[in-house]
């Protein structure tokens, strides 16, 4: 039966291609219905193929019922292999992907319906779709073993922290401190490695600010939606065939500071625009945020360097504007058992040199950390009140994790 239908949505695909109408959804129903052997077939299954067709034609073919799974956040194609991601790891999956010929076919078909361009002579292209799905393609003979896909879903309704409690990224006593740092307007990066769960727990956090404040979003491809009724975003655009038309994150960091921003945030910080953002968390911008990319916050001082010097601020300045303008990391990790949030840390300077170092304030499975009191004071001074994790008798670790 699965070969019958095969073949149908072959012919149905074929009668389309030649006719000149546009692609819409009655054009393809109506292809259906104009096949002698659907005659036989109930409204319900006619539906199912024209949806098929429809993904096959404009969409994303075999993988459109993974991607619309609400529980896959990754969904990757190497050659004709596909693996998924559902929060507990990649697990390859059977899907009639067919051959590479059609993966090729599929990937230019998704660039192009982002508007970027794929192949031969521009082999790889970061895009995002119109329903939000992140999509990076990869062409022979630059993708060794491909062509290669990977695409992140989009999910169109943020986390709420208690939903984060539940799931069991944030312990339930820790999660009234994330509240606490939204409310005291701290200046916080989310870091983590790749797919720890960075963006998602930014957007929950970003759906903590009151809505009387407006919150601009700097970013290189849009991937934040924050549950708030005031969000605008800024996305940065690469250059056009003729190598021009570029809008850098730095561009969009200097613009966004003309808008009127009550919470400044810079989707992933990976270049020179770090410098604007220092520069614009230090004069009035509190409350702004971001992410990073660090497998540990030891790594973060670093990593911060690195970028400044990108930017041309040298290692002494580069500490000395952090120090004014972030007060804490968020460490998330993804383990076994799915994203979590492993760590809440205060960046203090320290030393002659007054470098900034990461000192917990809590970790997960320890508890109250050295900041502890660092961070309770820097809540109290903003008027906010201390969360009970932090009135534990130091350095506490009970009903902490």
């Amino acid at each position: 039966m699965t070969g019958h239908r095969d073949d149908l949505s072959a012919r149905i695909r074929q009668r389309i291609a030649e006719d000149v109408t546009p692609v819409t959804p009655a054009a393809i129903v109506s292809a259906v219905r104009a096949e002698p052997t659907a005659a036989v077939l109930g409204d319900t299954a006619v539906l199912r193929i024209a949806d098929r067709v429809r993904d096959d034609l404009v969409g994303a073919g075999p993988l459109a019922p993974l991607l619309a799974d609400p529980l896959v956040t990754d969904v990757l194609v190497n050659g004709v292999r596909v693996w998924v991601d559902r929060g507990d790891g990649l697990r390859q999956v059977a899907v009639p992907i067919g051959t590479v010929d059609d993966v090729r076919r599929l990937a230019q078909r998704l660039t192009a319906a982002a508007g970027r361009r794929l192949d031969d002579g521009c082999p790889y292209a970061d895009a995002r779709l119109p329903d939000g799905t992140r999509l990076h393609a990869v062409l022979p003979p630059v993708a060794t073993d491909g062509p290669y896909l990977s695409l992140r879903t989009f999910r169109q309704r943020p986390f709420t922290l208690d939903e984060l409690v539940r799931h069991g990224t944030v312990p339930r006593p820790v999660a009234p401190l994330l509240a606490a740092v939204v409310a005291a307007r701290l200046a916080y990066l989310v870091t983590g490695g790749t797919g720890s769960g960075k963006t998602t727990l930014l957007n929950t956090l970003l759906g903590m600010v009151p809505p009387t404040e407006r919150i601009v979003l700097v970013e290189d491809a849009a991937e934040l939606h924050p549950g708030h009724p005031h969000v605008v975003g800024l996305q940065a655009r690469t250059a056009n065939v003729e190598g021009s038309g570029v809008v850098g994150l730095s561009d969009l960091v200097r613009q966004a500071l003309r808008m009127r921003p009550d919470r400044l945030v810079v989707g992933e910080c990976r270049g020179a625009e770090v410098v604007d953002l220092l520069a614009a968390l230090n004069t009035g911008h509190d409350g702004g945020a971001g992410t990073l990319h660090a497998n540990t916050p030891a790594d973060v001082p670093a990593r911060l360097e690195a970028l400044g010097l990108l930017g041309g601020l040298p290692r002494a300045a580069l500490h000395a504007q952090v120090a004014a303008a972030l007060q804490v990391l968020l460490q998330v990790r993804r383990g076994s058992g799915g994203r979590v949030l492993e760590s809440i840390c205060l960046l203090l300077p320290e030393g002659p040199d007054r470098l900034v170092t990461v000192v917990p304030a809590w970790m997960r499975g320890r508890g109250v950390g050295l900041a502890g009191r660092a961070l309770a004071t820097l809540l109290r001074n903003r008027g906010v009140a201390v969360p009970p994790i932090l009135c534990e008798p130091w350095p506490g670790s009970a009903g902490s994790e």
